[in-house]
């Protein structure tokens, strides 16, 4: 009787009313205050004065800069290649510490350990290394290649490659964990079906296990773009955008011309490409490996 009664109290609704104050929370704090802070981009607000509306004036400024052209490019450049260092390393983990490895999960920890990290802080250790008396041009110098020391992150050749190179470091744990959920969600008879048909390993992993990894890949590449394109804190901390600018990137360029240069603004818009820029590229993106998930399936 206990249990008729509280069967016909329940409604199946009532857990959604829950989300209502969180999600107002939400909305309130985050959508509506961005949606509110982008009225700036249009005036020529200084962060003390009243805010004059200027139009698209900071816009048409913007897309004259040469260095926010700089920004715009090393934007692309980064989330390019990060993007697909990143999901392939991820994917050669996940195959390889998936089932065979005996101490696969004490090397799933260590893999993943760097994007428990602080991002200033692992960039901060990797300038050490980049520096010209560093770990690197040690071990160049080591092994008979001294002739390639170079000051890394003041080399302007290099210096966005290091960037680069400490984003692949400290995601690529994060991009193999997605692929090993994928992975374990795959039933293990699939692929003994596939080997007692007499395909190999490589044959297996191409056709079988990697188009079954389609929504894992979904969520990877998307997470990694959007992290790619928003990258701000290993470029302060490893370059501050130079030498001479030429690893600024469109976050850095919200940063220092809102609180470095005062030009709140300009900043501002800024900050409203960058976000409809990420927008665009992501929901995209969504919407291209969705439908390619469908034709696969």
């Amino acid at each position: 009787m206990t249990a008729d009664r509280a069967a016909r109290s329940y409604r199946p609704n009532a857990p959604l009313t829950w989300l209502i104050p969180g999600a107002g929370f939400l909305v309130a704090t985050h959508y509506i205050a961005v949606v509110a802070g982008a009225w700036y981009a249009f005036t020529d607000w200084n962060g003390l004065s009243t805010p004059n509306f200027i139009g698209l004036r900071n816009f048409d400024q913007i897309f004259r800069d040469s260095t926010a052209r700089i920004a715009f490019v090393n934007t692309i450049v980064l989330a390019l290649t990060f993007v697909v260092a990143a999901n392939l390393i991820g994917v050669v983990l996940a195959l390889g510490l998936h089932r065979a490895v005996k101490t696969r999960n004490v090397l799933r920890s260590a893999f993943f350990a760097p994007i428990a990290l602080s991002p200033l802080a692992v960039s901060y250790v990797w300038q050490f290394i980049f520096s010209f008396d560093g770990a690197l041009n040690y071990l160049l110098q080591a092994v008979g290649l001294g002739a390639l020391r170079r000051p890394w992150v003041a080399d302007p050749a290099a210096a966005l490659w290091t960037v680069f190179v400490v984003l692949v470091w400290q995601f690529s744990g994060l991009m193999m964990m997605f692929y090993l959920a994928g992975l374990n969600s795959i039933p293990e008879e699939v692929d003994e079906a596939a080997a007692v048909d007499g395909a190999g390993t490589l044959a297996r992993v191409w056709h079988v296990t990697l188009p079954l990894l389609a929504p894992s890949l979904t969520i990877a590449m998307t997470f990694s773009a959007i992290t790619g394109l928003r990258v701000f804190d290993q470029v302060i901390a490893l370059t501050n955008g130079g030498p001479a600018g030429v690893t600024e990137t469109l976050a850095t360029q919200v940063y220092k011309q809102t609180w470095t240069l005062g030009r709140f603004g300009y900043g501002a818009a800024f900050a409203l490409l960058l976000s409809l820029f990420v927008a665009i590229v992501a929901i995209s993106q969504l919407i291209v490996l969705r439908r390619r998930e469908q034709n696969m399936a």
